[in-house]
């Protein structure tokens, strides 16, 4: 998650007093507006907790009214004081520092707590409701959402929610995976578009755990909601053969087996971003980007038209940085917001092991640049954990012991409809290389660039590998 501090207000206080407001962004969109004197009890009470040694310096109090100027530097340093407790895996994973965003990010919206129902889309479009509180976390809703569904505690943690959006076509972006440090409920209502929709999907990329969730009526209608979807919207490819398997398997009710099958398929288990562009290999390629199986794929368009294909493994990774700056809308420069109008550009670049003791580094531009982020972590978290001779249930079981069970009405998951036939006319990709290879990530923060409005959040991998001619 990318934090931000790119404005101030000056707001009237409830007895007269004007102050100065700091509105936190996270991925370029308000989260909540906090006074300087809420950040530093927050600062007091994590060095209370954690010691002065641990947690960053904050910017010192001032006796006088501050200028201008002071305001703005003041707004740069509590920028750089949340990005770094954010990157610290200890701060920046603490109830402390979750529960005073959520609180904030409450008081902002001004909704009361109260009870509400809260729709929740599945793979195959269907919406269930749930019913959760205004001040419900992440981890509540979820559990609130598999409660309705009669999907098993033990199963839940598989699956998360991620706020997406949908176009008229009925095209799905993924914005980002629903975080700890926010409130489901007032995270869509502040975005006041019917656009905007809360899915539930599998969170893990290791087919290997599919066979966990199939064993539950309700994970297998999950399961095989999303893969139906996945292929529906072109995400999985399928020729004519394998589509006239599927479809019968569909007809007799073999969801496993379709699933199986699925599962033998190019881009099983991928989620697929927007358009957009990168420097490789060449610069303002336009590319389609898709994630999943420990690498990020490229479809790339040459500036000759040609379109080619590449793969870039996360264990090639050595790190990777996501950099925000702002955009003038007027002129297409980069400048700070002060009287044009601007939006926030984010940049994805990764250091990547293209051959033995050759390293590059590729960049994609893209408003998606952060949910790439986040998929690239949790591989490399995945990763580990196998590693280490783990397995992510333990994962799944530590997040679970820190929610509350709710009861609610059940619910099962309806069948999807049938497939429709594949696209004849799909245009056929040309491979880009036989000798690409991967790159890793992880977090601090740092700016390289004299254009970045915001210090980039860092990424160094602990699961790249180094790798030798003979394995391109």
């Amino acid at each position: 998650m990318h934090f931000s501090i790119p404005e101030t207000e000056v707001r009237s206080g409830e007895n007269g007093p004007t102050y100065v407001a700091y509105n936190i962004h996270v991925n370029g969109v308000l989260h909540c507006r906090v006074r300087y004197s809420q950040l530093l009890g927050l600062h007091e009470q994590m060095k209370k907790e954690y010691g002065s040694n641990v947690v960053p310096a904050f910017p010192p109090k001032k006796l006088f009214t501050l200028t201008p100027a002071e305001v703005e530097q003041r707004r740069e340093q509590l920028e750089k004081y949340m990005q770094a407790v954010r990157q610290d895996s200890l701060l920046g994973a603490s109830e402390m520092f979750n529960s005073f965003l959520r609180k904030a990010q409450q008081e902002t919206q001004q909704i009361p707590t109260e009870e509400v129902a809260l729709d929740i889309c599945l793979a195959n479009g269907q919406k269930i409701s749930a019913n959760i509180l205004t001040s419900d976390q992440t981890e509540d809703v979820l559990e609130a959402v598999a409660t309705k569904l009669d999907l098993p505690e033990d199963l839940a943690g598989f699956f998360s929610l991620f706020l997406v959006r949908e176009d008229a076509e009925g095209g799905l972006t993924f914005v980002r995976k629903l975080q700890e440090f926010e409130l489901p409920y007032v995270s869509i209502s502040s975005l006041q578009s019917s656009d905007f929709h809360i899915l539930l999907r599998k969170s893990y990329w290791d087919m290997s755990y599919d066979g966990d969730v199939m064993d539950n009526r309700v994970g297998l209608n999950l399961l095989y909601a999303q893969t139906l979807s996945d292929i529906e919207r072109g995400w999985i490819l399928v020729n004519k053969d394998q589509h006239r398997q599927l479809k019968s398997l569909q007809e007799k009710g073999s969801k496993k087996e379709f699933i199986h099958l699925a599962q033998t398929l190019k881009y099983y288990g991928y989620i697929k971003f927007d358009p957009c562009v990168t420097d490789f290999p060449e610069p303002g390629c336009q590319v389609i980007i898709s994630a999943g199986n420990n690498e990020l794929n490229f479809h790339v368009k040459l500036p000759n038209e040609q379109m080619k294909e590449g793969s870039f493994k996360v264990t090639r990774m050595r790190c990777w940085r996501v950099t925000s700056s702002q955009v003038s809308l007027s002129n297409g420069t980069t400048t700070p917001c002060s009287s044009s109008k601007c939006e926030v550009k984010l940049e994805l670049a990764f250091e990547y092991l293209m051959s033995k003791d050759r390293l590059r580094w590729v960049t994609i531009t893209s408003q998606q640049a952060i949910m790439m982020s986040i998929c690239l972590q949790s591989m490399v978290d995945e990763l580990m954990v196998k590693k280490s001779g783990g397995s992510i249930k333990k994962m799944v079981k530590k997040r679970l012991n820190s929610s509350s069970h709710r009861l609610d009405s059940q619910q099962a998951v309806k069948s999807p409809p049938l497939l429709d036939s594949p696209d004849s006319n799909r245009e056929q990709i040309v491979k880009l290389s036989t000798k690409l290879s991967s790159v890793s990530l992880r977090g601090i923060s740092a700016s390289n660039s004299a254009n970045d409005v915001s210090a980039n959040d860092f990424h160094g991998n602990y699961a790249f590998e180094g790798i030798g001619d003979d394995d391109l």
